[in-house]
């Protein structure tokens, strides 16, 4: 997918536009395309993010809306409360993991198995920011589950599920060597994928930077706030 025209405002491009999956008057689930913040960064040019379009788009939203995050450069379900009580609710869920988040991610190489789980405690790299690194002895505990969806010539599609949910943490587990990782960084990753490379024919973009990094948050189960029900959100990958 290309990115979209420059905003004359300042804000980065985005590969699509932001879709409004489901909406009660507790809380929104939007899909967030790649280039967007979850929140408002640092800086004038960076105040552009999901959270301040849901305040934008629903003027009557109190308290703290946003419930969990997701990179700049991936796209997906984004959860957005609209009201205190929800917000606690919500975020109480995350905090127990008992949501249930399932990525598309599109990788180099090919993974020795079809399914697994990866188990690498991880860190911020204090030298190099935003990386984080793997890191046995301070790292937090950080769990991927990873399953093989179709194998191409040169890049493998997987579905990935994660336990915990720190900061590229799919991204760093990906890239990380196997056999504790998987060996095979996602395509378009500036930060844990030096080759950057599109060769395969499905890709169509031979030997080009990727445009976008293809990671996708395309399932998100919760627990409705007031009734209690569990919601199911889907979003197909754009790649």
């Amino acid at each position: 997918m290309s990115p979209g025209p420059a905003d004359p405002s300042g804000h980065p491009p985005l590969f699509g536009e932001i879709k409004l999956i489901a909406s009660t008057p507790h809380y929104v689930v939007i899909d967030k395309p790649a280039g967007l913040l979850s929140v408002p960064g640092l800086g004038p040019a960076n105040q552009h993010s999901a959270a301040s379009w849901c305040r934008t788009t629903f003027p009557h939203a109190t308290g703290p809306v946003t419930v969990h995050r997701l990179d700049m450069h991936t796209s997906g379900l984004l959860l957005m409360a609209l009201d205190a009580a929800a917000h606690r609710h919500l975020s109480r869920q995350f905090e127990a993991r008992t949501t249930s988040k399932s990525y598309i991610a599109i990788v180099d190489g090919s993974p020795t198995t079809d399914s697994g789980t990866i188990n690498l405690p991880m860190r911020p790299d204090i030298d190099n920011r935003p990386r984080q690194i793997i890191d046995f002895i301070h790292g937090r505990p950080a769990t991927t589950h990873y399953r093989v969806l179709d194998r191409l010539p040169l890049h493998t599609r997987l579905e990935l599920s994660p336990v915990t949910g720190r900061s590229h943490q799919l991204r760093v587990h990906c890239a990380h060597p196997a056999p504790a990782g998987l060996g095979c960084p996602i395509v378009g990753d500036s930060l844990y994928n030096p080759a950057n490379l599109l060769s395969s024919k499905k890709l169509d973009v031979p030997n080009e930077k990727a445009p976008r990094l293809h990671l996708h948050a395309a399932v998100l189960d919760f627990d409705d706030p007031v009734s209690g029900l569990r919601i199911h959100c889907e979003s197909p990958a754009p790649f």
